[in-house]
């Protein structure tokens, strides 16, 4: 019966993969280094999945502290031939390099922090990976249809780790665990219900977009069977949602769903402002209920108690153990350090945890308040481009504004900006695209001419001569 899911599963995925393919549209070959690096990232180590069922992945505070070459080998090859083909292409890369002044920044005080981090070793490796996503994310701008190697990116990688998660958690024990408090959980191809959410999550946002983007466009080759694709890996996204359980997953593909198809309509496309006045409504009535006895309807609703399952509890203990509130510990350092003390003290909840469920928080404790600020202005940063796209390059704004938008709501309640997590390398996409479409903007404008002043400062007046008239008249004959 195994093998027979297994096969029938091989043929979900290459259908899904022949029925999307366009030939009329042509991406370089090395997109496929982007796919593989998010396959993994979304996913399990390469050593996880070498070691079968009772691997453990490299997700102990030891191993993660001495490092696995299989990891390292795996990465280091991937990022090598990226940063050989971002040079290839430098001078479609180094502009968007030099317009994502915020990012650059937030990765130069996080290689600063290496400095003194208790582990500068493990520190920077860290480092080293967390580039790595920004390579990634540069090859798939650069590529020759950076649109299109967006769509392929996510549809390809859908196609792969949806079926599959299916199968696994279905059909074998790799698929199946249990929480730090022994209850059952479906974990597919990641090793939590909570990795599971966000990769089903983001990759339904990227099916959402191209769906109702090809919805929307008549006339398409093969708009039939593309739509026949889409909608096929749209239905194993919903089934592995449901099977992951993350309320916060569910509720970041309503919202970005939302934002995709609203800022589609030709009046929030002609007029951006009304996504800031929507985005700000929003807030206040968020606010607003939150604060007048609406909390515990919410939570309810989501799935949480009061204390968020838990996580108010994890967030004012480690804030108690912040060692340095404007610098940090170093980054990616954080957890390395004090998980050996909080186990020794007998804190139940960090027997199996390496994050306090908060990005936010989490970049806090690495990285103090300079870090909470950089993060704030790459959120910023992203937020306002992406506004600028669905006004610009409507065709890919609203998916950019929904990553921002779910990236930092997701990372409320869940580690949404460590390194190797597909919502931070969104979110890198969507700021990194966002400043790309508006320098590309910016340069294929023509400027208007400026008027010419009258009076005695004004510029003489230059007559241009009227080509071929001058031989004309001399060239005549005389009667």
């Amino acid at each position: 019966m195994s093998a027979a899911s297994l096969l029938a599963t091989l043929v979900v995925i290459a259908g899904l993969l022949f029925l999307d393919r366009q030939k009329e549209v042509r991406t370089s070959a090395f997109l496929w280094l982007s796919v593989i690096w998010f396959s993994i990232i979304g996913s399990r180590p390469v050593s996880v999945w070498l070691s079968g069922p009772s691997g453990s992945g490299g997700t102990s505070v030891e191993v993660a502290l001495d490092g696995n070459s299989t990891d390292a080998a795996a990465f280091g090859g991937l990022l090598a031939i990226g940063i050989l083909v971002l040079f290839s292409r430098r001078r479609q890369s180094g502009p968007v390099i030099a317009s994502n002044a915020a990012i650059l920044i937030y990765f130069t005080y996080c290689l600063v922090s290496v400095v003194w981090s208790p582990f500068p070793s493990v520190a920077f490796k860290r480092w080293t990976k967390a580039a790595g996503d920004l390579v990634m994310v540069l090859v798939v701008l650069t590529d020759g249809q950076p649109i299109e190697a967006i769509r392929r990116l996510f549809a390809r990688v859908g196609a792969i780790l949806m079926p599959l998660s299916i199968y696994l958690t279905r059909y074998t024990v790799m698929g199946r665990g249990f929480d730090p408090d022994g209850h059952p959980m479906n974990t597919g191809v990641t090793t939590n219900k909570n990795s599971l959410g966000l990769l089903a999550f983001v990759i339904g946002l990227s099916v959402v977009w191209s769906l109702w983007t090809l919805l929307r466009t008549k006339g398409e080759p093969n708009r039939t069977r593309r739509l026949l694709a889409r909608f096929g890996l749209l239905t194993c996204v919903m089934v592995v949602l449901w099977m992951a359980g993350s309320a916060t997953s569910v509720v970041c593909v309503l919202l970005g769903s939302a934002l995709i198809v609203v800022t589609s309509f030709g009046v929030i496309k002609s007029r951006p402002a009304v996504v800031h006045v929507a985005m700000t409504t929003f807030a206040i009535i968020g606010g607003v209920a939150m604060g007048f006895g609406g909390k515990e309807a919410v939570l309810g609703a989501l799935g949480r108690d009061s204390n968020l399952t838990g996580r108010t509890e994890i967030w004012s203990t480690v804030l108690a153990r912040a060692q340095n509130p404007i610098i940090g510990v170093g980054f990616e350092s954080f957890w390395n350090a004090s998980i050996k003390t909080f186990r020794s003290e007998g804190e139940y909840m960090f027997r199996n945890i390496n994050s306090a469920h908060n990005g936010y928080i989490d970049v806090y404790l690495n990285l103090g308040w300079i870090g909470v600020s950089l993060v704030v202005l790459v959120l910023l940063s992203g937020y306002f481009r992406a506004c600028r796209a669905v006004h610009q390059k409507p065709e890919v704004g609203g998916l950019l504004l929904a990553f921002v938008v779910t990236a930092a709501f997701y990372s409320v309640t869940e580690a949404g900006f460590r390194v190797l997590s597909p919502n931070w390398f969104c979110l890198l996409l969507a700021v990194a695209a966002g400043g790309k479409i508006i320098t590309e903007t910016a340069r294929d404008e023509v400027p208007e001419t400026p008027r010419r002043r009258t009076g005695l400062m004004s510029e003489p007046r230059r007559v241009r001569p009227i080509v071929g008239s001058v031989p004309n008249v001399l060239n005549r004959t005389r009667s």
